[in-house]
């Protein structure tokens, strides 16, 4: 007797071959076929279920096919009006977009100018000979309009239609419904409807795959089909996707009797058979493929189709019905929420163009959408689902301030927290290597994962810091924002290519280096923090005599300066090597290295970032030299852009490797990107940086990942403000970086913070937070004690004094005359 086990004698997540999916066709035991299923789910889509929000646009309900259960099909008598308006479709696409609406479903019936002259006429009337060119003219007025994205339904299309519509959606889609082509007979549903011919349906859905469109498809369950036709239509399906790769969804939808048609009185598929096929389709797919099942043809036992290994609701429609389905109206998204949270699962938001496809939008996506899909997304490829923006005043979202608390009634609402989330974290605070993938998952938390490493990484601080929250009293000072180099994040920089961006070039005097430093240590300050744009004119002999200058004005100061980018330039320069010109620096006085020019050690992200600037391998290369030679040094992250979960686990694995080698970084200091002036964001080609959530999680998995190896993470007030910082003091922070006293690079990329945050305000932060503030020096001892009394008590800031650049003097040295002015 043939059983499951004979049949998936090892369970394959690519899915069972074809001759085992015919086998499936004879299983009965629909229980085990699910928990097979949802097995396999559960390694692609882990806790999740999706849902898009969508507006439903019916552009027209004149079809030439005669569907013998459908009530979408209307002919003309019934009508007002033969197609929407392109006025009315914007008026209801923008209601929608103002209730969080990102999808815009168009269907609609299949070519039905070769059937009804009223639709020749209507067409006619607005200019147009075909119901798909003004499907066309009407998705680009709302791609124009609005930032809602067109997913199309247009039923069989041939490739120069295709051509046409791909420019104006992010997606489109195709039920196959079924490969059995006898269902097209004579007393058969689609008899009648010439377009429902499952060769022409299949060519339609091979057409999108050379076309690169992100495509929809599936199966309509309980229309007189067998068993066996089911599956063989999900493997005709999955011969094209394997052929082209471009299916994201399949759909199983069960048939629905509806009145007034002739199969009003035909039996509705049972539960058991849907669950069966929803299995089925699983098995067949594997991990990676969505399968969907509408949430509205089933109410009541949406825990059940979970169960049977479905991992997304469709589009769910806050505004507008169902139409094709007009009898089942949508579930609340609360209520659709809680039932999936009751099957165990999180209900979280995508984008009608799904993640894998997304973070490869400019193959599968015409230019035309690719800023409308980066405006929306976050690094895993679904929507931000929050207006949170690094460096701006902007609240953070309630629902993830929440779930960092100890509200248990908040945490009741989600599903419990994945096991494989606690394998995670168990074995990260034991200090295990965790892998590229692993560390992924972590970023992809949502829900109760979210708050199980938010916690998990607040538990670890407390071993490792205890109560304390140190802070360095610093000032920043870039003394040049000059650069040659054309970082497509940086709003500081100005050169031939820049005059655009914020504020006129510079470069400082040695005087006015002098003058800066001379009056942070009178405010107490322990350290100067340098860094400053590639000017040409510099080279490495220039910051060596910065540091003298800093030396003979401040001898006490710890001089923080020169980022690896700025130390691989000065060698070069002098044509030394690294070693021996970090030597110099050192004997010059430099004590430690900022770790910036890090952006994202991924080179498939730096070559779209930042081009021309040192690739990663040379960034670690300064940083384990810096290292050798007895410089210590920091290490930071620079994301949201145009990198990934991905990237991120590398740069993070990376930074770990350097530290097991040489134990030298201090620190690790997130840098959420901030987008308002940065010329990427401004030219359409990135994110607006990371969510709230993407931002929380890099500080928490960060404290999980360099465990027993880095003891500091240290939060960017400057970019992540005060309720993001209060909010980090849960999730494994416990350093606040520096108050700065002038801060200039965040705030020419947009940033509202960053002039100063005396110390007083920062240890009453600290102590709302319930912490213990503590004052350190940079390598994390106390603070000297005469300076932490200076910086109490601190004097305001003098204006600064910006030297034009066209008044550059290659020497930064300073007369003696010039030293006993400024002290």
């Amino acid at each position: 007797m043939t059983t499951l086990d004979s049949i998936l004698p090892v369970q394959n997540d690519a899915g069972v071959t074809a001759e085992q999916a015919l086998l499936l066709a004879d299983m009965t035991e629909t229980s085990a076929l699910m928990a097979a299923a949802a097995r396999i789910r559960d390694r692609g889509f882990y806790n999740g279920v999706s849902y898009s929000r969508k507006v439903f646009i019916p552009l027209t309900h004149l079809c030439r096919d005669v569907c013998h259960y459908c009530t979408f099909a209307k002919t003309p008598k019934k009508i007002e009006q033969a197609y929407l308006p392109v006025e009315q479709v914007l008026a209801q696409v923008k209601v929608a977009e103002s209730m969080g609406c990102k999808e815009a479903l168009f269907t609609l019936g299949e070519k039905p100018e070769l059937r009804y002259k009223a639709a020749r006429e209507a067409l006619a009337e607005m200019g147009f000979a075909t119901t798909l060119e003004y499907l066309a003219h009407v998705a680009g007025r709302v791609l124009a309009e609005t930032n809602v994205l067109p997913h199309i339904n247009a039923g069989c299309m041939d490739d120069a239609e295709i051509a046409m519509l791909r420019p104006v959606s992010a997606s489109m889609g195709i039920m196959l419904e079924s490969a059995a082509s006898r269902l097209c007979e004579k007393g058969m549903p689609h008899y009648g409807s010439p377009d429902k011919a499952p060769a022409l349906r299949l060519e339609t859905i091979a057409r999108a795959g050379r076309a690169a469109v992100p495509f929809t498809s599936g199966i309509l369950i309980g229309i007189g089909e067998t068993r066996r036709e089911r599956v063989e239509s999900l493997l005709a399906l999955r011969d094209l996707h394997e052929r082209y790769g471009h299916i994201q969804e399949i759909i199983v939808q069960n048939f629905r009797a509806k009145p007034n048609t002739k199969m009003a009185t035909a039996p509705e598929p049972d539960l058991n058979e849907l669950l069966w096929t929803i299995a089925i389709a699983r098995l067949i797919f594997g991990a990676q493929m969505s399968i969907q099942a509408p949430p509205n043809l089933s109410p009541g036992v949406l825990p059940q189709l979970v169960s049977a290994g479905l991992n997304d609701w469709g589009g769910v429609s806050p505004l507008t019905p169902d139409f094709v389905n007009p009898e089942a109206p949508w579930p609340h998204l609360e209520t659709l929420a809680k039932e999936t949270a009751g099957a165990g699962k999180h209900l979280h938001e995508r984008l009608t163009i799904y993640p894998k496809y997304l973070r490869d939008y400019t193959r599968w996506l015409d230019p035309a959408l690719h800023t409308k899909v980066l405006h929306y997304c976050d690094g895993q490829g679904l929507p931000k689902e929050d207006s949170w923006v690094a460096g701006q005043d902007i609240e953070a979202p309630a629902a993830d301030l929440a779930l960092l608390s100890d509200d248990v009634a908040e945490l009741k609402k989600y599903a419990p927290v994945s096991a494989d989330i606690n394998s995670l974290i168990e074995r990260a605070l034991r200090a295990e290597a965790l892998s590229e993938n692993e560390i992924v998952r972590l970023f992809s938390a949502r829900g109760s994962d979210f708050a199980a490493i938010c916690r998990a990484a607040d538990q670890l601080r407390q071993r490792r810091c205890g109560n304390q929250v140190s802070y360095v009293v610093t000032r920043n000072i870039n003394y040049t924002n000059v650069c040659y180099f054309k970082c497509q994040f940086c709003a500081f920089s100005k050169g031939k290519l820049s005059e655009n961006l914020r504020g006129r070039p510079y470069d400082l005097s040695g005087e006015e280096i002098a003058r800066r430093a001379s009056e942070a240590w009178q405010r107490g300050a322990t350290e100067v923090c340098m860094q400053g744009g590639i000017h040409p004119e510099y080279t490495g002999q220039t910051y060596i005599d910065i540091v003298a200058t800093l030396r003979a004005a401040t001898p006490d100061m710890h001089i923080h300066a020169f980022s690896p980018l700025e130390v691989w330039q000065g060698a070069e320069t002098l044509g030394l090597d690294l070693e021996t010109y970090l030597q110099q620096l050192k004997e010059a006085g430099l004590h430690t290295l900022p770790g910036t020019a890090a952006e994202v050690l991924d080179d498939e992200v730096r070559a779209v970032l930042c081009p021309d600037k040192i690739n990663s391998e040379q960034w670690l290369t300064v940083m384990k030299t810096a290292h050798r030679v007895g410089l210590r040094s920091t290490a930071t992250i620079m994301y949201g852009h145009v990198d990934g979960y991905q990237s991120w686990a590398r740069h993070l694995l990376r930074v770990r490797q350097v530290q097991l080698e040489t134990g030298g970084f201090t620190e690790f200091v997130p840098l959420p990107f901030v987008p308002q002036e940065a010329p990427i964001y401004l030219k359409g080609k990135a994110r607006r940086g990371p969510s709230f959530r993407e931002a929380i999680l890099m500080h928490a998995v960060a404290r999980l990942v360099f465990n027993g190896l880095i003891d500091n993470i240290q939060a960017s007030w400057v970019k992540m403000g005060e309720q993001g910082v209060e909010a980090l003091l849960n999730a494994g922070v416990n350093d606040l970086g520096g108050t700065l006293m002038n801060e200039t690079i965040t705030r020419a990329a947009g940033a509202v913070h960053g002039q100063e945050v005396a110390p007083e305000q920062m240890e009453a932060r600290i102590r709302r937070a319930g912490r213990v503030p503590f004052q350190r020096n940079t390598l994390y001892g106390p603070a000297d004690e005469q300076q932490r009394q200076r910086s109490l008590f601190a004097a305001p800031l003098a204006d600064i004094v910006n030297t034009p650049a066209d008044k550059y003097e290659r020497s930064k040295l300073t007369s003696d005359e010039a030293l006993i002015a400024i002290g």
